[in-house]
């Protein structure tokens, strides 16, 4: 009879009773192979090894990536708040926005005041001092006016104090106004008498030197910015587009103003198709409007027209033969 052969086969065959000998069958070992241990398994045990080392070195990876991606941001998160802190430092929990609005609140009844009518300025002031506050250091003579109130700055000195500088115009000067705030959690008040401050006068203006004008120009463009300016002032588009270069479109006012003067044209020397032009023009206010007709014959200042001169930067683009305006825009600086 024949044997079957004791040498297993690959690839094993499901079904096959001897494919697989049964626990605690020793196989019988074959020349040059060493014998399986008893209980043991035939297959490759390293590959546990290598998967295992693979889903370790992934891990290490995704580690790696979610920290590289995230310190960019706390570090952006961290200069934003070391900003924050320098120009107000909000960290304190102190309301910033809230606390100005309540200074300038306070400084136009502070700083209003008149002989003649006391106790209106007494009962506005209970909505920003302690009780008791009266008239808040003043003496109940003279009067005193100011106006164009601005938040200027704050130093917070902790969650619940501050103190807010505040701007003011009174007459022909400026001024500032530094206020000491409490703040409760809900509500503010103005924790102890205000101090005025000076504001300064305006800052020196460096004189430019007279420009090198191309008075050739200057006459070419007279009679066009003429125009322009009119048909501007009316917002007739138009009348608009016979002075605007090709595919550009300005908007005009509505009649509030109309051209009273053309002063002055500034086009410095160049030989470019293209010129940055300065115009200063005078535009006619009616005191009661654009509708508004003026009473002829009246010597009343109040009844004629205001004049009032402004300064404008135009972009002028030669096409044709003749100028166009491709921009207009506030000038920079002011003109003679």
């Amino acid at each position: 009879m024949a044997r079957r052969s004791t040498v297993q086969q690959d690839p094993r065959i499901a079904g096959d009773p001897e494919s697989y000998p049964p626990d605690g069958f020793d196989r019988v070992p074959v020349a040059g192979r060493a014998s399986p241990r008893r209980g043991g398994w035939g297959g490759g045990g390293g590959r546990w090894l290598v998967w295992a080392g693979r889903v370790v070195l992934w891990a290490l990876i995704i580690v790696i990536v979610v920290n590289g991606v995230r310190a960019p941001f706390e570090r952006l998160s961290q200069d934003a708040g070391t900003t924050g802190a320098t120009a107000g430092p909000t960290d304190s929990g102190f309301p910033v926005t809230q606390a100005a609005a309540f200074a300038n609140q306070f400084a136009a009844v502070y700083l209003n005041f008149d002989a003649a009518n006391p106790q209106q300025r007494a009962e506005r002031l209970r909505a920003f001092v302690p009780t008791g506050g009266e008239q808040f250091g003043w003496n109940g003579y003279g009067r005193m006016s100011a106006g164009a109130f601005q938040f200027a700055g704050i130093k917070v000195n902790g969650p619940d104090n501050a103190v807010v500088t505040v701007t003011y115009q009174s007459g022909g000067s400026r001024g500032l106004l530094s206020v000491p705030v409490y703040y409760d959690g809900s509500r503010f008040v103005v924790a102890a008498q205000p101090g005025l401050l000076p504001a300064g006068g305006p800052a020196g203006l460096p004189q430019l030197p007279d420009p090198d004008r191309d008075q050739t120009v200057e006459a070419e463009l007279q009679p066009q910015l003429e125009g322009f300016f009119k048909a501007f002032a009316a917002g007739n588009q138009v009348d608009l587009q016979r002075y605007v270069a090709s595919g550009v479109t300005i908007e005009g006012f509505t009649g509030q103003f109309t051209l009273a003067q053309l002063k002055d044209v500034v086009v410095p020397q160049g030989t470019a198709n293209s010129r940055e032009v300065t115009a200063v023009v005078v535009w006619a206010v009616s005191p009661g409007g654009a509708e508004a007709v003026p009473t002829p014959g009246s010597n009343d200042p109040a009844t004629q027209p205001a004049g009032l001169e402004q300064a404008y930067q135009l972009t002028m683009e030669k096409q044709g033969g003749k100028w166009f305006v491709r921009q207009i825009q506030g000038a920079s600086r002011s003109v003679g």
